[in-house]
């Protein structure tokens, strides 16, 4: 992780990178498959949309649209956004309603999605506007709606920056929060329903399942 300057880095600066690199990237990332502890994120997060009686949901930051397909095929309304045209692409010849949009351009009616799916997607944004993109994604979702978030973090390694040798061009930027300060981020917006760790060291993954309150 380099740290160059990293503090005064906001999501305006991150976006036109990552745009390029998820656009160069969005044919190899369609044929990835994914890990099994992944599918079962998935299918927690599934029965707990049918728990709450959630229809309609949002996947923000839905690359090539795997995860939306599957919510699809198991009855849910869905909507893919991402900030890459290419991936948006690859969703929709999957037959998935989706639009080019970032995260804190998403142009939806206020509280209109049942729940919010952002899977390894704000690890790309800095500190300094997660607060905000956590307001535009509370904004979106009914009140007593979920939103789960899975990323990388509170493993060994802490901090934000580019991430040197990244196997995308140009390097992405990313936010690595350890546990404590992910939730407290999470709380200001939303109830903690659940939050749990996948996996150790540098391959931690971090799952919260969030609630806005009634």
């Amino acid at each position: 992780m380099g740290h160059h300057g990293a503090m005064s880095l906001r999501y305006d600066d991150v976006i036109g990178p990552l745009r390029a690199a998820y656009d160069d990237g969005a044919e190899l990332r369609d044929t990835y498959g994914k890990a099994p502890w992944k599918l079962a994120e998935r299918e927690t997060f599934l029965g707990r949309l049918r728990e709450h009686g959630c229809e309609r949901l949002l996947e923000v930051g839905a690359g090539t649209g795997q995860d939306s397909v599957y919510f699809q095929e198991n009855g849910l309304n869905v909507v893919a956004v991402d900030l890459s045209p290419a991936m948006v692409d690859r969703c929709r010849d999957k037959g998935l309603e989706a639009h080019v949009m970032d995260f804190l351009g998403l142009e939806f009616e206020p509280g209109s999605f049942d729940a919010v799916y952002a899977f390894n997607c704000l690890l790309h944004v800095p500190d300094g506007d997660l607060s905000a993109v956590l307001a535009a994604i509370r904004a979106v979702v009914r009140p007593g709606g979920l939103f789960f978030i899975g990323v990388y973090g509170g493993g060994s390694i802490v901090g934000e920056g580019l991430f040197e040798g990244d196997n995308h061009q140009p390097a992405r930027f990313f936010s690595f929060r350890d546990d404590d300060r992910l939730q407290e981020f999470a709380r200001e917006f939303f109830d903690v329903v659940d939050f749990h760790a996948v996996g150790d060291g540098d391959g931690r993954s971090q799952s919260m399942t969030l609630r806005r309150p009634l």
